[in-house]
Formats: C-alpha cells, structure tokens, sequence
C-alpha cells in the first residue's frame, strides 16, 4: 500500500484516536505508528501477512484499550506487549502462536482474550493471575488436557471447542465464576467428563457436542437435574 494512503490513515487516527487497516497484505507492523503512541486506543489489523511486533514499540502504547491483529503470521508475542495495563481486548485468533510470554500475566486491565486457531498444547498458566478476565476463547487448539490449575481460572466464559482434550480435571467445577463452559468437538469420553460440573459448580450452559459419547448419555448422570434448574433459571433471566 502506498505511503500517501498510509499517511491518511495515520492522519485519521491522529484525531479519533482509532488505527484500522484491515486485509492490506502489510508485512510488517507500521513504524509510522510510532508518532500515536500516546493517543491510539483501538489498533486493528486483522487478515494482513504480519510476522512479529515491534517489541520497543508496541509496549509504548499506553492508552490503547483494544488490540486485534487476527489472521496474520505471528509466532511469538513479545514480553513488552504485557506493559499494556489498560489493554481490555486481545484477539490474535489465526496465528501461529505456541505459547504466551511469561509476563503475559501483568495484563491486569484484560477482560476478552481471543486465541483461537493457534497452535496452543496447554493451557497457558499465566491467564489464572488475570484477574478481570471475563471471556476467553481457546478454540482450535491442540489443547488435550485440562490441569488443576483450571481452578484459579476467573473468567465466566471459557471456550474450548475444537480441541484435542481428552481429560479434566475436577477443579475446573470450583471456577469461582465460570458460567459458560464449551467442549464440542473434543475427544472426551462421559467417564472424563466430571460429574461435579453438573452438580457443584456454577456453570449453568454446557456444551458437549461431538464428543466420543451420546448427549443422551448425559442427562443420564447424577447431577444432571441440578444442572438443568441452573440452565433453565439462566435462560429465563435472559428471556
């Protein structure tokens, strides 16, 4: 893209403090994002061909509230994206991602983590000390097990579709706010799937298709009337 059109966007967002440029084929994060450091709150761009961030840059951006670069070619996220401490919204859904910085923690301000279609093995255990986060999408992973970690998980929706899993554990029935939890198409057996997420835990929508068991099999477990009295107390407050 040339740089006149590139410079009127810069321009742009100059003044509303929003950065978009969306499927340009850019190579590269724009250095010239270099001058909106202390303005930008929204940068997107998604479905471009960028391979790494800038790590002296991208961690100057103080006020910027939601960051997305989905469907791009990244492999690591530099430890400098985690000074971000007003960072709400991270989508890197699409990228080649194996794991997160160590660091990634000290998002303290993070409410929606999107990571969906990377090459993710495990759980990160950096996301239970994000203690504002409230939905996080793990999907098309290669995720296979669930650790007891899952416990100190905050979030109330945790999706996890599209993975490899074939084990939970059992702490993941005391999320202390986990409402919505996904696991279709998985490799889950009903013996692995905990009974306590029916009868002791918070969540009140489960979803389970496409597992290596039949739904029907499910409403057959002690607990599964409990679950019911949640999901339907649920739908009605919605209704």
């Amino acid at each position: 893209m040339g740089n006149s059109a590139l410079r009127a966007h810069v321009e742009t967002a100059q003044k509303t403090g929003v950065f978009q440029l969306k499927d340009r084929g850019l190579t590269e994060f724009p250095a010239e994002l270099q001058k909106l450091t202390s303005n930008l709150r929204t940068i997107d761009l998604s479905n471009n061909k960028i391979e790494s961030l800038p790590p002296l840059l991208i961690g100057k951006f103080t006020l910027l509230k939601s960051l997305s670069l989905n469907s791009n070619k990244l492999t690591v996220v530099p430890d400098e994206l985690c000074n971000l401490k007003k960072l709400e919204m991270l989508s890197l859904n699409n990228n080649h991602l194996r794991d997160l910085p160590a660091t990634f923690g000290q998002l303290s301000a993070l409410k929606t983590l999107s990571l969906s279609g990377n090459q993710l093995r495990a759980l990160p255990p950096q996301l239970c000390s994000l203690r504002h986060l409230d939905v996080l999408d793990l999907s098309k992973n290669q995720i296979r097990s669930i650790p007891d970690l899952i416990g100190e998980l905050q979030v109330i929706e945790l999706n996890l579709n599209q993975n490899q899993i074939s084990q939970i554990s059992v702490k993941i029935s005391s999320c202390p706010r986990l409402k919505v939890l996904r696991l279709e198409e998985n490799c889950l057996e009903l013996s692995m799937l905990p009974q306590s997420i029916l009868s002791d835990s918070q969540i009140c929508l489960l979803a389970v298709e496409g597992n290596l068991f039949e739904i029907k099999k499910l409403r057959e477990l002690e607990g599964y009337d409990k679950y019911m009295e949640r999901f339907t107390a649920t739908k009605k407050k919605f209704a």
